[in-house]
């Protein structure tokens, strides 16, 4: 099993409970697949750099997971058929960038509970 992240962006029109839908979605789907979950994260609405189908900001979100990386040709089909998909990147986390994505949540999650 390889260590993935994919972040997908997400169309800004869509309500809260549209963009939980489309997570939940993907996220369903890895699990179908035998993908192991490593994290997720909702990086909420931000500006686009450029317009991506003359939408100017759009809803990212991060997944992290484990899995036989048969199962990406087919995520990228379903990404591509999905509407409120703008784009979409998957990227195989070598161990050093494994590293950095613990170290990074880690990080996130102390600013979290010092924030509170």
């Amino acid at each position: 099993m390889n260590h993935y992240e994919t972040v997908f962006i997400m169309n800004p029109v869509l309500s809260e409970d549209q963009v939980k839908e489309t997570v939940k979605r993907y996220t369903s789907y890895l699990k179908s697949n035998n993908a192991e979950i490593v994290s997720e994260e909702n990086w909420g609405l931000k500006k686009l750099k450029y317009a991506i189908q003359k939408k100017k900001s759009g809803f990212y979100y991060l997944i992290e997971y484990k899995a036989n990386g048969a199962i990406l040709s087919n995520m990228d089909v379903e990404f591509k058929r999905d509407e409120t998909v703008l784009r979409w990147l998957t990227v195989k986390l070598d161990k050093f960038a494994a590293e950095y994505a613990v170290r990074r949540r880690n990080r996130l999650s102390e600013t979290k509970k010092s924030a509170e």
